[in-house]
């Protein structure tokens, strides 16, 4: 049975989110979208900086409308006693609280792991920092492309002699799937025990993590891995190849029974699969140059269409290289509805659902907030009446009152 849109496995938890940019405000966005309530904390003067990476949402940043859906934005001058007076109102009703700030700042606002368990022994609280403590990079500043550089994923993408950051934020990103698994996780555990735990995630960590079998492969092997471009170090073939009528084919294998139907039955080169250079994995990463020009010249000679279905019927990988503008209209994300719209203070723009598709629930697809735009109906909910929040308002530990939506 379909339970109401406006609810989801976590309905019932409160989260508030101390966030900017992409890792902390991913991990909250995903709990939202599971149904917990987010409670945003914005500083008053401009809010997560992440709102003016550019303006091209109809005025909007694109980071922004990616990552802050279902939300409710609440501004507080932490520096003040006022503000940080809410701040632990919304904690003492809190079931997590998510952090990403620079070094030792919640130390100096006195919202740092220790003392929040001390005080509140039921909150989970999850902080993401740059390199985690205890190490010499611990006081460093982080974003994703310099923990990305830190951890040697920059070193692997590219070509040789010319390293890329991968494309996506997967530092930040993987930062903050980390920490709704870790999340989660103590959720369930406080369900037994009664209390929560103080989480510790970080950038570099994540990332070596990601990095792992090519960490693995220097460790045992001394060397450095070198990029391939759109392939990789560790399995060929496998890579793009251009095609008769102008497109990119990505064809791949992954083992030997599918690099010999690649040879016998797609390329119909039986003296490829019977040739003893070709005969295992690692033999035909040492001879990748060779068996590409291989399968490129015959890609050539084909049109994507034909290497697609002909590869679909022999079982062997493959795709089509896209471009962004391509993966927008893309037929396969249209089929499905991928593309819904939520509103914002600009009106309604367009987001993709979220990845999990868990049955007896819709999809919960809640506003982007404008700065500050409930803060007041969230000290109301605190029990706080007109005339504290005008003398907050007054201090200077709340933001100037909301005034709507723009129309």
């Amino acid at each position: 049975m379909e339970v109401p849109a406006s609810e989801g496995p976590l309905t019932g938890l409160t989260v508030v989110g101390l966030e900017q940019a992409v890792s902390a405000p991913l991990c909250t966005r995903t709990l939202a979208d599971l149904g917990a309530r987010v409670i945003k904390i914005e500083n008053p003067a401009g809010g997560d900086f992440a709102r003016d990476y550019d303006d091209v949402v109809h005025g909007m940043a694109t980071h922004f409308v990616w990552l802050n859906r279902n939300k409710e934005s609440v501004t507080l001058n932490l520096k003040s006693s006022g503000g940080l007076e809410v701040m632990h109102r919304l904690l003492s009703i809190a079931d997590a609280f998510v952090t990403n700030l620079a070094p030792g700042a919640t130390t100096r606002l006195g919202l740092d792991a220790e003392t929040l368990e001390r005080r509140y022994p039921q909150l989970v609280n999850c902080e993401i920092s740059g390199y985690g403590s205890g190490g010499p990079l611990s006081a460093k500043r982080a974003y994703d492309l310099l923990a990305q550089a830190e951890s040697g994923a920059c070193s692997i993408t590219g070509l040789p002699g010319a390293p890329a950051k991968p494309g996506p934020p997967i530092a930040d990103a993987c930062a903050g799937l980390y920490g709704v698994i870790s999340i989660l996780a103590t959720l369930h555990s406080r369900g037994r025990t009664g209390h929560g735990a103080k989480i510790g995630i970080s950038l570099f960590d994540t990332m070596t993590e990601l990095m792992g079998y090519a960490l693995t492969w220097s460790r045992y092997t001394g060397e450095d891995q070198e990029p391939v471009g759109m392939g990789s170090p560790s399995v060929a073939p496998y890579s793009s190849y251009r095609t008769s009528d102008g497109q990119v084919v990505v064809l791949g294998t992954t083992n030997d029974r599918e690099w010999q139907r690649l040879a016998n039955e797609l390329l119909d080169r039986a003296d490829l699969a019977t040739a003893e250079q070709y005969r295992s994995g690692p033999r035909r990463v040492e001879h990748r140059a060779e068996l590409d020009r291989a399968i490129g010249d015959w890609c050539a000679r084909h049109t994507l269409t034909h290497i697609q279905k002909a590869a679909d019927d022999v079982g062997i990988g493959n795709a089509r290289y896209n471009t962004t503008t391509d993966v927008v209209g893309h037929p396969h994300l249209a089929a499905r509805d991928r593309w819904q719209e939520v509103d914002s203070p600009v009106g309604p723009v367009s987001t993709l659902l979220p990845p999990p598709d868990i049955s007896g629930h819709l999809p919960i697809l809640g506003p982007i907030p404008a700065l500050g735009e409930h803060t007041d109906t969230v000290l109301r909910d605190l029990g706080l009446d007109e005339e504290a929040i005008r003398s907050l308002r007054a201090e200077g530990a709340i933001g100037t009152a909301y005034i709507g939506r723009i129309s």
